[in-house]
């Protein structure tokens, strides 16, 4: 893993009254599991849509294995695998037809795509489901296929965005068996993903970016040496009024909030000291505080620290929001 797979250079995107993307400067090494990691809003899918060609970068520079962008667009677009957020196949096919059909878009042809379709059928282990419409796959069996058709012309590069959005824990985990495969076979793979313990588990370095900026950048571990410890979580009965802030920030060891609503984070010297104090405080019932939790140093606590926001599966927004509203 000594030479780059992808470099971005002062990459910069605009859209009219936004900066979506503001002068990233990034590597991935060559047979690298990357995570680039952000709460919505922060540039990752266009930072996403930069990498494939899917738009233009307003300013800057991508290089892929050493080759800009828009030198040879055909040839770059040929080394990478996409996969995308949104299902990306058709559901009237089969997934053997899908396969061949996006195989073939990449100029597969005859007994090698044939190969090549049964190589990823079995890879997502979905061999004895090739011949079943698709739109009768189960979430967990589509993002799979989504996975198998990103990967039928065998690129060096893979980028996935946010593919477990939705999948079950067991699905999820078939998935991390074949990425960390293809990963020891020397595919390079970058990996965005709302959910913390994919990135602790599987990255070796981590992007943390808002606000369309890279904040920092390291391996997991070495993040939550710098970052991930100090943090309590205050769960209030409904929105927390300005009186509980005031009185969160007088906490002698409180260093910062962060948060809205319901939920919020204080940053602290001395995270016990800091819960005590809460709860001798006189005021404690008129502050409405239902949970008080230390937060055990982990990748999560890190992106808290940086951003102030948590990261939740988009899939499960609203379902949490409502299981809040009702509690």
């Amino acid at each position: 893993m000594d030479s780059p797979a992808i470099v971005l250079e002062d990459l910069v995107k605009t859209y009219p009254g936004t900066r979506a993307v503001q002068g990233i400067d990034l590597k991935v090494l060559q047979g690298e599991f990357f995570g680039l990691l952000g709460p919505n809003g922060a540039g990752k899918t266009t930072t996403i849509a930069l990498l494939t060609g899917l738009t233009e970068p307003t300013g800057g520079r991508i290089l892929i294995e050493g080759v800009p962008m828009g030198a040879d667009p055909i040839r770059i677009k040929s080394r990478l695998g996409f996969v995308p957020q949104e299902f990306a196949f058709y559901p009237s096919l089969n997934a053997l037809d899908n396969l061949r059909f996006f195989g073939r878009l990449y100029g597969l042809r005859g007994p090698r795509l044939e190969k090549r379709v049964e190589e990823v059928l079995a890879m997502a282990k979905l061999a004895d489901r090739a011949r079943q419409p698709v739109a009768a796959f189960s979430n967990g069996m589509m993002r799979r296929l989504n996975v198998a058709i990103g990967l039928v012309h065998e690129p060096r590069i893979l980028i996935l965005d946010e593919p477990t959005v939705g999948v079950d824990a067991q699905s999820r985990n078939a998935l991390y068996e074949t990425l960390e495969r293809l990963n020891r076979g020397g595919v390079t793979i970058l990996y965005t993903t709302h959910h913390m313990e994919e990135a602790q588990r599987l990255c070796h370095r981590v992007a943390i970016m808002d606000h369309g900026r890279i904040l920092t950048l390291d391996t997991p571990a070495a993040l939550i040496r710098a970052y991930g410890e100090g943090l309590v979580r205050v769960g209030f009965k409904s929105d927390a009024g300005k009186a509980a802030q005031d009185r969160m920030a007088q906490v002698e060891t409180v260093e910062g909030l962060d948060g809205q609503g319901r939920h919020w984070y204080l940053k602290t010297r001395d995270p016990e000291r800091a819960v005590r104090a809460l709860m001798a405080a006189k005021e404690i019932r008129e502050l409405g505080i239902n949970t008080l939790n230390i937060m055990e140093p982990n990748l999560e606590s890190v992106f808290i620290h940086l951003t102030g926001r948590r990261l939740r599966d988009p899939a499960r927004a609203a379902l949490t929001s409502s299981e809040e509203g009702s509690t």
